[in-house]
């Protein structure tokens, strides 16, 4: 694997780097395949690195004793997280997961460090983000609260297209029901429900292990 290129392609903030940036993020990134189960960061860990999904699906998500889980969103290719437990320096409040196989790559914290020292455009990029996040889990709140399952469903699967958190110029994600249940925090019974009636409303098509989005903005609002 060819890490400068895989970084062009699952990082939308590398092409903003000078050579020099570039050249010192391709040697501190670590490439790892995870298999589908896999815990990738623990909760109470030190955070110690940026997290990329280069490929595949991931999901964040917390837990208690009594062993509840609860997802709080998913990743798919080309999103990158836990730039705020790096900013103030803390242990992660999430475990990250794997849904299904996925090349993680980490680029190491005190590299982070250094472009957030160095790179005005990775400082935009960087705020862009964390905005854009803040809005993400806001809406989720909102929409967990008040929206029953089949707007849940499209609003949980617009959110893997957001262009600024995942910009892949794709329509199509690789998903199974049961992980778009996973993330909705519902039954996978109910979830295929719900694709059933967002697929005759026209917004997506339901493939063998994909989904593929015919109207984006139709999700978004599905529902309100």
């Amino acid at each position: 694997m060819n890490l400068h290129t895989s970084l062009q392609e699952g990082a939308a903030w590398f092409d903003l780097l000078d050579p020099v940036q570039q050249e010192r993020v391709v040697r501190d990134t670590k490439i790892a395949v995870v298999e589908a189960g896999s815990i990738i960061e623990h909760k109470g860990g030190m955070a110690s690195a940026w997290i990329g999904v280069l490929s595949g699906l991931v999901k964040v998500s917390v837990g208690n004793a009594d062993g509840k889980m609860a997802s709080l969103t998913g990743v798919p290719t080309g999103g990158w997280i836990g730039e705020g437990s790096l900013l103030k320096r803390e242990h992660r409040k999430y475990d990250v997961v794997a849904l299904r196989q996925s090349v993680i790559a980490r680029l190491r914290g005190d590299t982070f460090d250094w472009l957030l020292d160095n790179s005005i455009p990775f400082n935009r990029y960087l705020l862009h983000q964390l905005n854009e996040r803040v809005a993400q889990f806001i809406g989720k709140a909102e929409y967990d609260r008040l929206l029953a399952p089949d707007a849940r469903v499209a609003r949980c699967l617009a959110e893997l297209f957001n262009p600024l958190l995942y910009p892949s110029k794709s329509t199509r994600l690789e998903i199974t029901q049961e992980e778009i249940g996973y993330l909705a925090r519902i039954s996978r019974q109910r979830t295929n429900q719900a694709l059933g009636a967002l697929e005759t409303a026209g917004l997506l098509r339901v493939e063998y292990g994909a989904v593929q989005v015919l109207d984006l903005e139709g999700l978004k609002e599905y529902g309100i």
